[in-house]
């Protein structure tokens, strides 16, 4: 991860000491259009944005839905981050993904608020909008880089399927029935043969999503790392591995097994892997751009996201004493709870 100090402003020419605006300032908005808080929070930060001056700017399939005047509406989604400052999502973790997608290509900043469930990807919650908005509005935010994951699969040395991954690639075994036979390989040595129902490979972004539910490890964002978690292995040894951001990290589909399988991305890009295919990772070229609005440590994100009891059980009768009877010791912690609205990453089979 790296963290850049202040978000570019291609936007601003100083003249003679002082500040002009050349361009219009704009703000992509996406949201979940089927879900009736989001209409109404992306309204809202329609009327906050456009109150301070700046454009916003629509995809034109959520456009209709959310009838916003003015509002520049683009089609193409290939372009809709053109030119625009930031994105800011409104949705959970999946609608962050979903904007990373388009921001990606173009090195735009997305800037995530949370409606959905715990929205690690996310940077304030709807009852921070507000103060949000004007984070925005006063370019006081800053901007962090995360790796991606570049995924490659191949069936017999010829190129298939290529997409990336700002949380995980996933390969997971396509009928209920039937396991997956894998040869793991990293750096093109081999590592071990398993039969599963599947491997996740993740990014640290991603490594308290699905990856955490599977049992990996939770990595700090400014760790660069790859991360290779089985699902449900069939042998003695099949623990989670880390390996350098620089190493290539290859799982075959064992072709005398017969089973398929399934390549999901961040739950969003998916392709049936027959047996016999390779699926390649490693390092991204391309990072993805998340804006911040806090300088709040991971550490009190990660305790404030899962509600971890930083005081625990052997200070409950000191608590009981002092007659506080909270047992997670979050609720009275300001800095914590403070930070409750600042993630880091999100499970791919998240809300939306």
């Amino acid at each position: 991860m790296r963290r850049c100090s202040r978000p570019p402003s291609s936007a601003v020419r100083s003249e003679g000491g002082r500040v002009v605006e050349h361009e219009p300032r704009r703000v992509l908005v996406v949201t979940h259009t089927g879900r009736e808080q989001a209409v109404e929070v992306a309204r809202a930060a329609h009327r906050l944005l456009t109150g301070a001056g700046l454009q916003v700017r629509l995809l034109g399939d959520e456009a209709e839905a959310l009838k916003l005047e003015p509002a520049e509406v683009v089609d193409d989604h290939e372009k809709a981050a053109l030119d625009v400052e930031l994105i800011m999502v409104l949705g959970g973790d999946g609608s962050i993904l979903r904007g990373a997608e388009l921001a990606r290509p173009h090195g735009t900043p997305v800037l995530g608020v949370n409606l959905g469930h715990v929205g690690f990807l996310a940077e304030a919650e709807v009852d921070d909008l507000e103060r949000i908005v004007q984070v925005v509005v006063d370019r006081s935010y800053t901007v962090e880089e995360r790796m991606t994951l570049a995924v490659e699969v191949r069936l017999a040395g010829e190129l298939i399927f290529d997409t990336w991954a700002l949380n995980e690639a996933s390969i997971e075994k396509a009928a209920r029935e039937k396991m997956l036979e894998v040869l793991v390989e990293v750096d093109d040595r081999p590592l071990s043969r398993w039969g599963c129902d599947g491997v996740v490979v993740a990014t640290p972004t991603g490594s308290t999503a699905y990856a955490f539910s599977a049992g990996g490890p939770i990595v700090w964002p400014e760790v660069e790392a790859i991360l290779m978690v089985p699902l449900s292995a069939h042998a003695l040894f099949s623990r989670p591995i880390v390996v350098a951001p620089t190493s290539r990290l290859s799982i075959e589909l064992v072709p005398s097994w017969h089973g398929r399988g399934v390549l999901w991305c961040d739950g969003r890009r998916m392709v049936e892997v027959p047996p016999g295919a390779e699926i390649e990772v490693r390092r991204g070229k391309t990072p993805v751009r998340l804006a911040r609005a806090h300088e709040a440590p991971f550490t009190d994100r990660l305790v404030a996201k899962f509600d971890l009891p930083v005081l625990g059980w052997r200070g409950a009768a000191e608590r009981k004493r002092n007659g506080n009877t909270n047992t997670s010791g979050n609720t009275n912690d300001s800095t914590i709870s403070n930070s409750s609205d600042n993630g880091n990453g999100s499970n791919s089979q998240q809300e939306t």
